[in-house]
């Protein structure tokens, strides 16, 4: 692991309590006012839509000098976005193995941030740094995806992901469990926002429940998502009849 903890360091004489937004979002003003703690090398961040986990996500890879367009911290950005507010703001509590990284230049920096949107252009296009193997226009969407994945993380550093399981098949998903397991005992570090019941069902990864409540660690078996999926699959025409229209 690099990172023990995570928080804002916000200028003195300026207050979150009614700043607007991203502090009125409620995991965003507990981060403000707790931080947030990382046990494992593996940490998912789950909520519903809106809750803030991909706000959240976003800032940490800015505050640790990930390209917030997408992609990683050892080259020129590829997107004109300056970081966000929160992101500017990001400070991190070094693991004895990151603090090289952390408080180092940002060229010292290893890792990548990948958001579902432009995942595949940051890995393999014009932006990225690293030839892969194949050509992506060469395999399907989802092949492409799994094949860079596979090639640019290699090595210890911290990989942010934002719903990385929208491109991927069930299948695909267990194989990329098997990569975030494998970059974790190889000394990397994994931030996931996901919706994906799969995906958080990882063994020893922490997963960190975002919503009103702000945010709080949980079990796989007591998250929403889980218990939703579960019903669903038991019987779809429980929830289908309250979207279908009659007939």
């Amino acid at each position: 692991m690099l990172i023990e903890r995570a928080y804002v360091d916000v200028p003195e004489g300026e207050g979150t309590a009614e700043g607007g937004w991203p502090w009125t979002v409620p995991c965003v003003r507990q981060l403000a006012e707790e931080g947030l703690a990382f046990r494992a090398p593996v940490t998912f961040l789950v909520g519903e839509n809106g809750s803030g986990k991909s706000t959240l996500a976003e800032a940490l890879a800015e505050g640790f000098g990930l390209d917030s367009y997408g992609g990683s911290a050892g080259y020129k950005y590829a997107s004109s976005r300056e970081s966000s507010l929160l992101g500017g703001l990001m400070r991190f509590d070094p693991t004895r193995e990151g603090r090289r990284m952390v408080r180092g230049p940002r060229t010292r920096r290893k890792g990548f941030f990948l958001r579902a949107e432009t995942a595949l252009d940051a890995l393999s296009g014009e932006h990225s740094s690293l030839r892969l193997s194949r050509h992506p226009d060469e395999m399907s969407h989802g092949e492409g995806f799994l094949l860079a994945l596979r090639e640019r993380f290699t090595q210890p550093g911290l990989y942010v992901m934002d719903e990385p399981e929208a491109a991927l098949s069930f299948s695909s998903c267990l194989e990329l469990v098997g990569l975030m397991s494998e970059l974790g005992r190889g000394g990397a570090q994994i931030i996931c926002a996901t919706h994906s019941p799969l995906l958080t069902a990882l063994p020893g990864a922490e997963i960190v429940e975002v919503g009103e409540h702000g945010m709080r660690s949980v079990q796989w078996a007591e998250l929403g998502l889980v218990d939703h999926w579960r019903r669903y699959l038991n019987d779809p025409r429980a929830y289908l009849r309250h979207v279908l229209a009659p007939g």
